[in-house]
């Protein structure tokens, strides 16, 4: 977990437009997202990860979960996927393109039950954030440059506090981003 940012900003020409989308990330549009609960600041990132099939890379299925036109028939993993509906505001692929979900203003459906420092609801108030990876896998290099300079763009436009993993909010229930995580790392590269 990350928590109260003073980090210097690094130049980038990536902005959160008026829309809520990021210039810079290409954009796959979800139908699985709803509106925030008015006058609520976006004070949180969330950091998960996914694969589909587990532990395989590529393919464009985490993009087809999040748009409701994945063909449970492919593998059979995924037939506990069928009435799922989920997204996630971004995804940052193995080779750190960034794909823009859901907009930022609105709810993504990220978390799932979740709590941070008493509040529930964490779809509520943060912004979740997808790293094709797993668990057990260290991540890219680029995920990470992708990831920081994400955030900073975030931390410039909205009053978020913290950055925390799934298994923060969910403990017991979820374990991503994972041990393979390097959250110094990522706080270094916020640094620089």
């Amino acid at each position: 977990m990350l928590a109260k940012f003073d980090f210097r900003k690094k130049p980038t020409d990536w902005q959160i437009n008026p829309d809520g989308w990021c210039e810079g990330a290409t954009y796959l549009p979800s139908p699985n997202y709803g509106p925030r609960p008015a006058a609520i600041d976006i004070s949180l990132i969330v950091v998960h990860n996914i694969s589909l099939p587990a532990g395989q890379f590529g393919g464009g299925y985490i993009q087809d979960l999040f748009l409701n036109r994945l063909n449970c028939e492919l593998h059979p993993s995924f037939s506990e996927l069928r009435e799922l509906k989920v997204s996630s505001h971004f995804v940052i692929l193995r080779d750190g393109a960034l794909l823009q979900c859901v907009s930022t203003l609105e709810r993504a459906w990220h978390a799932g039950l979740s709590t941070f420092e008493g509040r529930s609801g964490c779809n509520d108030f943060s912004i979740g954030i997808e790293l094709e990876g797993t668990d057990d896998l260290a991540f890219e290099p680029q995920q990470y440059q992708t990831l920081a300079t994400l955030c900073e763009v975030l931390l410039q436009r909205f009053p978020i506090a913290h950055i925390v993993g799934h298994n923060e909010i969910a403990p017991g229930r979820k374990t991503d981003p994972g041990p393979c995580f390097d959250w110094a790392h990522l706080q270094d590269l916020l640094r620089t």
